[in-house]
C-alpha cells in the first residue's frame, strides 16, 4: 500500500488506500489487518488506521476473527448466493429508476461503456471485461438517482469483486453478459421501466443460477467447488 499524503482527512485516505489494496488483491482474503501493521504501511498513526479498518469491516470487506483480529473477508459461494439474491432485486430497481430518470449525459455514459465493453470482448481481454462489467452496473445505479440505493449496491459489488477474483476466469460467458447489458441499455433508452427491471433481474438471476449450479457444499472453493466468475456460462458447466 502506498503511504498516505500528509495533511487533512488521514482516515479517509487510509480507508481508500486499504480498500484499493483489498480490491486489487494486494491484500488477499484471510490477510490480517492489524492496526499497527496497517498504520506502519500507510505511514499514519494508529487512530486513522483503526478507523479505516472499521470502515472496511462495515462494508463486509473484512471480518473480525477471535484471537486474530480483523482479516480480509473470504466471500464463499454460499455468501455469493445471498448477495445475488439481494442484487437481483436491487439491480432491477436501479434499472427501473434509471429508465424513468436517466439524463442524456447518463445515456451517453452507458453507451460509451457498452462500446468499450464490446471492444474488450473482441480483444479477449477478460480483466478489462470484468472492470467494464462493473462500471456499467455502477453507471446504471448512478442514473437511477437514488443515493440510498447506490450505497448498498456498491458494497455488494465490492464483496462480489473479492469473490470473483478468487475464481477461474474464462472468456466463455463474456458475449452473453454483453448481450444482456445491451438489452438493459435498450430498455433504458426506450424509457421502458418495466422492461428494464425485468431484463436486469434476469441478468443477475442467470449469474446466481450459475453459482448455485457450480457450487458443491463441503468442497473448498479452491478444489472444484469454487464459484464461477461472472464470465462463466452455466451451460458450459453442466
Amino acid at each position: 500500500m502506498a503511504p498516505v499524503v500528509a495533511g487533512d482527512a488521514l482516515a479517509e485516505q487510509a480507508y481508500l488506500r486499504l480498500r484499493e489494496a483489498i480490491l486489487q488483491r494486494r491484500l488477499p482474503p484471510g490477510a490480517r489487518l492489524s492496526v499497527p501493521a496497517v498504520a506502519r504501511r500507510l505511514g499514519v498513526s494508529r487512530s486513522p488506521a483503526r478507523e479505516a479498518i472499521a470502515r472496511i469491516a462495515g462494508e463486509g470487506l473484512a471480518t473480525f476473527v477471535p484471537r486474530k483480529g480483523a482479516v480480509v473477508a473470504l466471500i464463499t459461494a454460499a455468501d455469493l448466493l445471498e448477495i445475488y439474491e439481494l442484487r437481483e432485486v436491487l439491480e432491477g430497481l436501479a434499472a427501473r429508476l434509471a429508465a424513468e430518470r436517466v439524463t442524456e449525459d447518463g445515456l451517453a455514459d452507458l453507451g460509451a461503456l457498452h462500446t468499450r465493453h464490446r471492444a474488450a470482448i473482441e480483444d479477449g481481454d477478460v480483466a478489462l471485461h470484468m472492470e467494464l462489467d462493473q462500471a456499467f452496473h455502477r453507471s446504471l445505479r448512478v442514473a437511477a438517482g437514488n443515493g440510498r440505493l447506490l450505497e448498498p449496491l456498491d458494497r455488494l459489488q465490492a464483496q462480489v469483486r473479492i469473490a470473483m477474483d478468487t475464481t477461474r476466469r474464462s472468456p466463455g460467458g463474456m458475449p452473453r453478459a454483453l448481450a444482456e447489458h445491451e438489452e438493459i441499455l435498450a430498455a433504458v433508452r426506450a424509457r421502458d421501466a418495466a422492461r428494464a427491471e425485468a431484463v436486469a433481474r434476469a441478468h443477475i438471476a442467470r449469474l446466481r443460477a450459475s453459482i448455485a449450479t457450480s457450487y458443491r457444499p463441503g468442497v473448498p472453493p479452491d478444489d472444484g467447488g469454487r464459484v464461477p466468475s461472472s464470465t462463466d456460462d452455466v451451460a458450459r458447466k453442466r
